[in-house]
């Protein structure tokens, strides 16, 4: 009997031992199939998310080739085949499409007259809806749109990435324009400017010292000291070291000599370092040609009011085409500044003799007394 109770309590004991390991078995195959159940869903996700990628690929390389499609229909629609243009003009343009409304009705208001000399296009800088929208609804505007969805990286923490993006932009706008449209000069406007009544004609004008001057870096219808207070003559222009911006003109060839070493950020004051202009001047009016309104922007509506909001935009008819430019070339301005040398040395001279003189006149006076 004790044999038989001990066989059945070691028997019993096995048995409680095998259930407790088939229920452990069971529950390991159970989360196993749980696991492979939500790898298998995994992989289903990432292959669903895959085909759409390649289906959104699809599509972004069929609308790119509809926006440039567009694009070239547009462009020959607008562009006079008997009339070479003086100059694309291109407003920068992000997210303010009251802004760009506001800066299209000034352009357009003294750009119909001379459409063909200067085909207008409004670049995009991302995606925002309303901007798109507003730019499309301009027939007589060819609209670009620079869509890139790298994540910025900043030089230094704590920069604001949207320096980043405006120069990235201005380069791809301007590579376009240059490049795959064959422009031979473009003026960069952005979307928070109104111009002034001359400002094609300012231009035009401008354009031929841009072609026969090579000291000319480029043409700016801005000063930044245009305050209402400190300017007098419409007609007088000025040739700078400072690179003023805001309203710019260039020739192809001056970009094809930046575009390959663009800055990543802070576009403005690179073009103004010395190494990059290379002694080469810019042409800036004394009163200014166009107005920037843009109290909010990247630049956080910085010193507005004190220097932006009282600019004088000029309002004054004045005939471009009739007005001799030709005090503003390097070789009339050198030949300038030796005459005025000469004149400042024989001035020297002269007060020389008149001081030694005086002193002379003093000592013979002393001693007659």
């Amino acid at each position: 009997q004790v044999r038989l109770f001990s066989t059945q309590s070691s028997s019993s004991s096995n048995s409680h031992l095998d259930a407790g390991r088939l229920a452990e078995a069971e529950k390991c195959e159970s989360q196993l199939h749980a696991m492979i159940d939500q790898v298998s869903s995994q992989q289903d996700k990432i292959a669903a998310l895959e085909e759409m990628k390649v289906r959104q690929d699809e599509e972004r390389v069929q609308l790119k080739i509809l926006i440039q499609d567009l694009e070239k229909r547009s462009l020959q629609t607008l562009i006079n085949k008997n009339v070479v243009p003086v100059a694309a003009v291109v407003i920068m343009a992000c997210n303010r499409p009251d802004y760009l409304q506001r800066t299209v009705e000034s352009i357009l208001k003294y750009q119909k007259a001379v459409a063909s000399k200067f085909p207008l296009f409004i670049s995009q800088d991302g995606t925002n809806g309303e901007v798109k929208k507003k730019a499309l609804s301009y027939t007589q505007i060819t609209f670009m749109q620079h869509v890139d969805l790298e994540p910025v990286r900043t030089e230094r923490p704590g920069e604001n990435v949207a320096y980043y993006k405006i120069a990235n932009h201005y380069k791809w706008a301007l590579d376009e324009l240059f490049i795959k449209h064959d422009f031979r000069r473009v003026i960069i406007l952005e979307d928070d400017m109104e111009i002034a009544p001359d400002f094609f004609d300012y231009f035009e004008a401008a354009a031929k010292l841009l072609d026969t001057d090579k000291s000319i870096m480029a043409v700016s219808s801005w000063n930044d000291n245009g305050q209402k207070q400190f300017v007098y003559d419409p007609k007088a222009l000025y040739r700078s070291d400072f690179f003023p911006g805001l309203g710019w003109m260039l020739t192809k060839s001056t970009w094809m000599e930046l575009s390959p070493k663009w800055p990543k950020a802070y576009w403005d004051d690179w073009v103004r370092l010395k190494e990059v202009h290379r002694d080469r001047q810019f042409i800036r009016p004394e009163v200014c040609r166009t107005y920037n309104f843009g109290e909010h922007g990247s630049s956080m509506g910085q010193f507005f009011d004190q220097y932006l909001k009282p600019i004088k935009l000029n309002d004054a008819h004045i005939d471009w085409n009739s007005e001799d430019l030709s005090y503003l070339k390097e070789v009339r301005v050198i030949n300038l500044l030796s005459r005025e040398k000469v004149a400042v040395s024989i001035r020297a001279r002269l007060i020389l003799v008149l001081v030694t003189s005086g002193q002379v006149f003093d000592q013979i006076w002393k001693r007659r007394g």
